[in-house]
């Protein structure tokens, strides 16, 4: 039977994969919440097949005077998703207060709410990576983008919502359908157009003793499988919490790159430049998922690896976008 769907940030990147994702599954009962600022966002949803388009404020207006169209599943993915945003008023208001406000309308209309959280909540990774929610209190995020994602998780767990709703803190996701996040968008987005341009990938020096240049890790996730595991909580409304998005294996930025080379067939080139004083005491050095309450959620499907979904995020998506 088909159902009703809102998709906040279903223009951007992750949200026009998913609105995607329910096409394949002949879904197009669809509500897209964003803000069409970009020209690459009015391309990720030209295509897709969805019931109508409304403007993220507008949106909320709606939301908070009772006015909006019910659904059956809201997928919250819309935020500002900028790493170095310094104005902490308008990520509390934009990435906390709102969705606050949606969960709420969500629970009075008896509505599915799934939710994008983040790998940034854990800060340095001091406090290791587990995905238990009596944890939440103890992780430092290391910017204001992941405090706004902390304090809404923190939110979810003081009202008691942890049965009722589901959050994933995504990790390193990239893949199709990110052109428009700017300097936000994936390394591999990046690097590609590096070697169209300069033959060359270029990678931050390390500044932390024990790591050398090039070998930092993260748990890379194909937007495939991000899309996945928003879909498996859909299918199993009766599974909350919030859980870990991310493969549970963590590579290097090396191998990122070799990846990205390998794709294009081109022979390995690697420049390291110092990194940006800004951000080195903010930049994690390791991330990775641990994923057993994930699993445990009912979610097996493998996940797909950095090599398998470079190549087919640079050959089936990037040389074929740029001809």
């Amino acid at each position: 039977m088909s159902g009703r769907f809102i998709v906040t940030g279903g223009a951007g990147f992750i949200g026009s994969n998913l609105v995607a994702a329910l096409n394949s599954r002949g879904e197009k009962n669809i509500v897209i919440v964003d803000r069409l600022n970009h020209e690459a966002k009015r391309r990720n949803i030209a295509g897709l097949e969805f019931r109508s388009f409304e403007d993220k404020d507008e949106f909320r207006r709606r939301v908070l005077a009772g006015a909006a169209d019910r659904a059956d599943t809201v997928f919250h993915l819309g935020a500002c998703s900028s790493t170095t945003e310094t104005n902490e008023a308008y990520l509390m208001d934009n990435n906390t207060q709102y969705s606050m406000d949606l969960c709420r309308w969500c629970r009075g209309n008896g509505t599915r709410f799934i939710y994008a959280s983040s790998a940034a909540t854990y800060g340095d990774g001091s406090n290791g990576y587990s995905d238990d929610p009596r944890l939440i209190p103890t992780l430092r995020p290391l910017n204001l983008y992941g405090l706004s994602k902390q304090r809404f998780d923190m939110w979810v767990v003081e009202q008691g919502l942890l049965g009722e709703v589901a959050g994933l803190k995504y990790f390193n996701v990239y893949g199709p359908r990110e052109d428009h996040k700017g300097d936000m968008r994936s390394v591999v987005n990046k690097a590609y157009a590096q070697v169209l341009e300069a033959g060359e990938i270029t990678l931050f020096r390390s500044h932390r003793p024990g790591w050398r240049d090039g070998e930092q890790e993260r748990d890379f996730v194909f937007v495939r499988d991000a899309v996945n595991v928003a879909l498996h909580f859909h299918d199993n409304p009766g599974v909350g919490g919030i859980y870990n998005c991310g493969t549970g294996a963590a590579r290097t930025w090396l191998d990122l790159a070799r990846a990205v080379f390998d794709a294009m067939g081109v022979p390995p080139r690697i420049r390291f430049t110092d990194m940006p004083e800004v951000i080195r005491d903010k930049y994690q050095y390791h991330t990775c998922a641990e994923t057993d309450r994930l699993r445990g959620a009912g979610y097996s499907a493998p996940f797909t690896s950095i090599e398998d979904g470079v190549a087919d995020y640079v050959r089936g998506y990037l040389a074929v976008s740029r001809k």
